[in-house]
């Protein structure tokens, strides 16, 4: 059986967020509005470090034993974020994103200065993050959608700030959420019997670990601090288990 639940709640409480954010945005002021990015930004560097920190904590930092155990971890998030980086800008993944948001402004968002700005930093915090994959997962192993409800509510007041600040883009990233979250419970729900418990698995964690650093970059960019162009790091998701699998396959 299919499971998707848990990112139809999510896409729809996204989507209640945006609405009551886009109407409240709209009453206030400019420099209120900065503030609530500038908090917004603040508090992403906080999850990012947080998330990021993973490298440092089992059963990551357990992947292997030894003097070595840390330095593993930390060097599987290094390396999958510079060569992620590199296969990002090769294809260009930044670019087709922003090409996507520009395409859904030309359609829907007239009037919109920050649409496109919108589209793409609600698509990029709402699905970089462990919430988005152990949620997915266990959505898609046994239709246990609790961690994504919680990561609903979590997304559906994250989008409400946004939206007050970005308008009415950010609630096109339910369709970044609907592709990327429910095809990750769509593969899961195909290979259930494979997979054993997610929240003790090192490609796992290696997964929450890579993306703290690109929520940490997410932050930067909020902050504008430094524009980042974050999803040409996204490869580095996918390169981090995959170096994780290869390290447990000659330990």
């Amino acid at each position: 059986m299919v499971h998707v639940t848990g990112t139809l709640i999510n896409a729809g409480t996204v989507l209640a967020g945006t609405t009551a954010g886009t109407l409240l945005g709209g009453r206030l002021p400019e420099r209120v509005r900065e503030v609530v990015m500038d908090g917004l930004g603040l508090v992403v560097l906080l999850v990012g470090i947080d998330q990021g920190l993973a490298a440092f904590r089992p059963p990551f930092s357990t992947l292997v034993t030894g003097a070595a155990a840390g330095g593993v971890a930390v060097l599987i998030v290094l390396g999958s974020i510079l060569l992620g980086g590199i296969a990002g800008e090769i294809i260009g993944i930044e670019r087709g994103l922003v090409a996507a948001g520009d395409a859904l402004k030309r359609r829907f968002g007239s009037g919109q200065a920050r649409f496109t700005e919108g589209f793409v930093v609600a698509s990029l915090v709402f699905c970089v993050g462990p919430l988005t994959i152990l949620g997915a997962i266990n959505d898609g192993l046994s239709g246990d959608y609790s961690l994504l409800a919680v990561k609903a509510m979590l997304d559906g007041f994250a989008a409400l700030a946004f939206s007050s600040a970005l308008g009415w883009g950010v609630g096109f990233s339910v369709i970044t959420i609907i592709v990327y979250q429910g095809g990750l419970s769509l593969l899961a729900g195909t290979v259930a019997g494979a997979v054993g418990d997610p929240s003790r698995s090192p490609a796992i964690a290696s997964v929450t670990a890579t993306g703290g650093v690109l929520i940490l970059a997410i932050g930067l960019r909020l902050l504008r601090v430094k524009e980042i162009r974050v999803a040409n790091l996204l490869p580095a998701l996918l390169l981090a288990p995959a170096a994780v699998a290869v390290v447990e396959l000659f330990r």
